[in-house]
């Protein structure tokens, strides 16, 4: 009885799965051919410490690792896929009746739409970045070596064009704001140079400070004058107080008073004068100044936007083309069945204790 069960247990675990995995993969599967590319996202602008960044430095980039996550997600995306199939007809390479049946794509009547087939191609490409160098390594399987390198050319290829477009866009963002900038600056340094000319016009001033320079060097002279005209009547009236020019000094000296009191509250005194003019005429003045320093500064910042655009903020450099591979590395036709026939021993070694306990207990 025993014997009769570790027979049938055998075959059922062992010999038939291998016979199984023989046929199948001996004379049934399909071969797959597997391309490898390499690539690099990097940045002139980032620090790299690992000896391939240190290279890449020395010719003015360094990694840019959050880039290269990116750059991953969008190739294994439906984006990507989508692009991929109206380029090469990925899709009915996948289901071509040249691959055997259980390894097409849409293979017993099953859905053949984009999603489906997204799901399928997930299988199908593999890409592993290297946290230390920032290396991506995309492999890409197909039925035939050609479609494989195709395929993964084209979609390094569209992963570059995925980082020129990040370039361009933050190019472009930097660019229409400095102009914003500039128009912002412009518009403030012309209604600023407008305000301080209605200014001057309507108060009919050009520099109230320089204005003011004339008035009190004429004050100044006028004060100078009163002083002699002063010390003229004083001795007069002491020497000779009947002297006929006392009346004309005193009128003199009446009319120097009257003017440096003139020429002062044209100075000093009320809103009208240059004093009072001054504050408005300076508050407007250095609102100008301010405008156009800020015009200049928009405009270095525009002329630096304009240079920097004209560098590539991001790089991806392949560092290994994809190739023809020479020969099918999948399936590993050996291992599978050797791996089937030594696990189906296991089994077979397990069930055949398994039932020696049952049939043992049930003697008993």
């Amino acid at each position: 009885m025993k014997r009769f069960f570790k027979d049938r247990l055998l075959v059922a675990t062992t010999i038939l799965p291998t016979l199984v995995s023989i046929v199948y993969f001996g004379f049934v599967a399909s071969d797959l051919y597997v391309s490898e590319s390499r690539f690099v996202v990097r940045s002139p602008s980032k620090e790299n410490s690992s000896p391939l960044g240190v290279f890449l430095k020395g010719a003015g980039i360094s990694k840019a690792q959050d880039d290269s996550y990116v750059v991953q997600d969008y190739i294994t995306s439906r984006d990507a896929l989508k692009l991929l199939d109206d380029d090469l007809k990925v899709r009915a390479s996948y289901s071509s009746s040249n691959a055997e049946y259980l390894s097409r794509f849409a293979s017993f009547g099953r859905d053949d739409g984009l999603e489906s087939f997204y799901e399928y191609f997930e299988k199908k490409i593999n890409l592993k970045l290297d946290s230390t160098s920032s290396i991506s390594t995309l492999y890409v399987k197909a039925f035939t070596a050609e479609e494989a390198r195709a395929i993964n050319d084209k979609l390094v290829e569209l992963a570059e064009q995925l980082v020129n477009k990040i370039n361009y866009r933050a190019q472009q963002d930097a660019i229409k704001f400095a102009y914003d900038e500039v128009e912002n600056a412009e518009k403030k340094a012309k209604d600023a140079s407008i305000a301080l000319a209605a200014y001057r016009k309507e108060k009919g001033v050009l520099d109230p400070e320089k204005q003011s320079q004339i008035p009190l060097q004429q004050i100044g002279k006028l004060q100078d004058d009163l002083v002699a005209a002063k010390a003229q009547l004083s001795s007069l009236q002491k020497l000779a107080s009947s002297n006929p020019q006392i009346p004309s000094i005193k009128q003199r000296i009446a009319f120097l008073e009257a003017e440096i009191s003139s020429e002062t509250e044209r100075v000093t005194g009320g809103e009208r004068s240059l004093s009072g003019k001054a504050v408005t005429y300076h508050r407007l003045l250095l609102e100008k100044e301010f405008s156009e320093r800020l015009l200049v500064s928009a405009l270095n910042y525009l002329e630096q936007a304009r240079y920097e655009a004209q560098k590539k903020q991001l790089y991806l450099e392949v560092i290994s083309k994809a190739q023809i591979p020479d020969k099918a590395v999948e399936p590993k036709r050996l291992q599978i069945i050797l791996g089937t026939f030594l696990i189906g021993l296991v089994l077979w070694g397990i069930s055949s204790i398994l039932v020696a306990g049952v049939l043992e207990h049930h003697d008993h």
